[in-house]
C-alpha cells in the first residue's frame, strides 16, 4: 500500500477538542456538517483546502483526550490518507485503524508543510519528495494493514466475518 500528498504540519499533543471542537459536538450524528469545523480553531479554513490523499505530519501525542471516535473519522472524510506523527494516543490511534486511517509512528520534525509525502505502509518506508528525505518506521502489523486495505474494520468484518489473528 502506497500513500502519496500534501503534508499538513500540525506540532504537539493535537486533542480531539483540535480536531473537532466540543462547541460542535451536536454535530456527531451529521459527520458532513460536522468534517466542515474540522481543526477550525488552529487551522482556519482546513477543511477548504485540504485535498484528497493529504497527509497529516504532527508531533507527540497526536489525538489526545476524549475518545470521540468521529475525531479520525472526519479526518478520513476531509480527505486525509495518513496521520505520521511521532506518537499517538492510545486510543485514538485505535479509532483512527478501525477507520481506514493510517496511524504511522515516525519522526517528522524536518518535514515542512506543503511538501509531498510518499509512504509505503508495507515497507515501513517515508519519503519526503520535496526533500530527497528518507525515513524508516516500523511497518504495521499484518492485520493493521489489512484493516486499512478493506478500508477499516466495519468493511474488514463485512467481508471476512470477523478478525484474522
Amino acid at each position: 500500500m502506497v500513500l502519496s500528498g500534501k503534508a499538513w504540519k500540525f506540532g504537539d499533543n493535537i486533542s480531539t477538542d483540535h480536531i473537532t471542537p466540543g462547541r460542535f459536538y451536536h454535530l456527531r450524528s451529521n459527520l458532513e456538517e460536522l468534517t466542515e469545523h474540522i481543526f477550525e480553531d488552529i487551522a482556519p479554513g482546513f477543511n477548504t483546502k485540504v485535498s484528497h490523499g493529504d497527509i497529516i505530519v504532527g508531533g507527540k501525542n497526536f489525538g489526545l483526550g476524549s475518545s470521540r471516535e468521529h475525531a479520525p473519522l472526519i479526518i478520513k472524510m476531509a480527505g486525509i490518507d495518513a496521520i505520521v506523527a511521532k506518537s499517538f494516543a492510545r486510543i485514538f490511534y485505535r479509532n483512527a485503524i478501525n477507520v481506514g486511517l493510517a496511524a504511522i509512528i515516525c519522526h517528522v520534525d524536518d518535514i515542512d508543510e506543503g511538501d509531498t509525502i510518499e509512504i509505503k505502509v508495507d515497507e515501513g518506508q517515508f519519503l519526503d519528495k520535496t526533500k530527497g528525505i528518507e525515513k524508516r518506521f516500523s511497518p504495521l502489523p499484518p492485520i493493521m494493514r489489512e484493516i486499512l486495505r478493506e478500508g477499516g474494520l466495519d468493511r474488514y468484518i463485512r467481508k471476512y466475518g470477523g478478525l484474522k489473528v
